[in-house]
């Protein structure tokens, strides 16, 4: 599954991802982000989710753009053992896009000639 980030230059766009567990134990991911951007790649609430029996959740994905190129990274969800039950590996890709470029200050120049 591809996450399309789309924004203004320097803007922070956040998306969700919601996780579901079908099973009746509990399941806990460690969140981790890899490749090349993955720095403008950020988990604000942490890198750990855990998802309660027969019940959804969904984690916040943040993103700012600090250049024009199209930023890529992989949002891996690996899962830790509790109580001998283990989540399959969840990979998302990342990839984001510079809509449009909004001025930070606008100027007024005056000529005197």
């Amino acid at each position: 599954k591809t996450i399309e980030f789309a924004g203004a230059l320097h803007a922070t766009v956040v998306k969700q991802v919601r996780l579901k567990n079908p099973s009746t134990k509990t399941l806990v991911y460690n969140a981790t982000l890899v490749g090349r951007d993955a720095d403008d790649f950020s988990l604000p609430k942490g890198n750990t989710v855990t998802i309660s029996p027969k019940r959804q959740t969904s984690i916040n994905v943040e993103f700012t753009s600090r250049f024009l190129h199209p930023a890529e990274a992989v949002l891996l969800l690996i899962s830790k053992s509790v109580g001998g039950i283990d989540g399959a590996t969840l990979t998302f890709s990342l990839k984001s896009e510079v809509k449009h470029i909004e001025p930070a200050v606008s100027l007024s120049v005056c000529l005197i000639l």
